[in-house]
C-alpha cells in the first residue's frame, strides 16, 4: 500500500508545523490528501495554502471526524494535551484503519526533559484505548518539521516505525519511504517508548548546539536490506 496513490491520507492536525509538512510531502507525491482540523475553516485555509505551494489542487480541508471517516489511512499529528481527545471525537470512524501516531509526550516548559506517561508510550495507550479493530502505529516522532517544507531536501533522519501488526508497520515503512525519509520497522508498539523519548533530547541537543532539527541514523544494515 506504501506505492498505492489511491489511498487518501488524512492529517489529523494537518494545521500545524509537523502534520502540515508531511500532508504537504504526501500531496507532492501524488497521494489524495485530506487536512484534518477541529475547524473545517482552519483545514481549507491550510489546505489552499499548500496547493498554492505545489501549484496544483492537491489537498482539501475537512474537520477531523469527516477526514476520517474519509480517509483510508489517518495520521494523528496533534500535540499531547490533545491526542487522547481527538481519539475520542473520531474513534467511531477509524475501524478496520490504520491510525499513525506522531504523538510525541512532551510537558511544558521542560520539553528536553523526557517525561514519558504512567505505563510507558503515549501511542501505546491509544491502541489500549481503540482496541483490535484500529491497526495503530507509531512513526515520525523524530523529524524535525523544520525540515519538512523542504520538498527537495534530504532529511538526515532515519524513522523508527512500531506497531504490533507487522503488516501495517510495512504499509507505513512504504508511506515513509515514499515521501523520501528512511524508515525501518522497529518492532511492536511499546518500542515506541524510544522514540517517544528521543524527541526530548534531539530538542535539547538543538539547544544547546543552536541546530534547527537534529537526527537519528540506524547503521550497520546493508544496502538492498531495508
Amino acid at each position: 500500500m506504501g506505492n498505492d496513490k489511491s489511498v487518501t491520507i488524512a492529517v489529523l492536525g494537518g494545521t500545524g508545523n509537523e502534520g502540515g509538512g508531511l500532508a504537504l510531502r504526501w500531496a507532492h507525491r501524488g497521494y489524495p490528501v485530506i487536512v484534518g482540523s477541529r475547524s473545517a475553516e482552519r483545514a481549507q485555509e491550510a489546505a489552499n495554502g499548500m496547493n498554492a505551494t505545489l501549484g496544483r489542487e492537491a489537498l482539501r480541508g475537512l474537520d477531523n471526524v469527516a477526514a476520517a471517516s474519509e480517509a483510508d489511512i489517518v495520521v494523528l499529528a496533534v500535540p499531547y494535551a490533545a491526542q487522547r481527545s481527538t481519539v475520542e471525537e473520531v474513534k467511531e470512524k477509524l475501524a478496520g484503519k490504520i491510525l499513525v501516531d506522531v504523538t510525541v509526550p512532551l510537558v511544558p516548559p521542560k520539553v528536553s526533559r523526557v517525561q514519558l506517561p504512567e505505563g510507558g508510550s503515549a501511542v501505546e495507550a491509544i491502541q489500549k484505548l481503540l482496541g483490535d479493530g484500529v491497526r495503530v502505529v507509531s512513526a515520525f516522532q523524530n523529524i524535525s518539521a523544520h525540515h519538512l517544507t523542504h520538498l527537495d531536501e534530504e532529511i538526515e533522519c532515519d524513522v523508527l516505525v512500531c506497531a504490533d501488526d507487522s503488516e501495517a508497520a510495512e504499509q507505513v515503512v512504504g508511506l515513509t519511504r515514499a515521501i523520501g525519509l528512511c524508515a525501518w520497522n522497529a518492532g511492536p508498539l511499546c518500542n515506541s517508548v524510544v522514540a517517544e523519548g528521543l524527541t526530548s533530547i534531539l530538542i535539547g541537543l538543538n539547544r544547546r548546539y543552536k541546530v534547527p532539527g537534529t537526527g537519528i541514523r540506524i547503521t550497520g544494515i546493508p544496502t538492498g536490506q531495508e
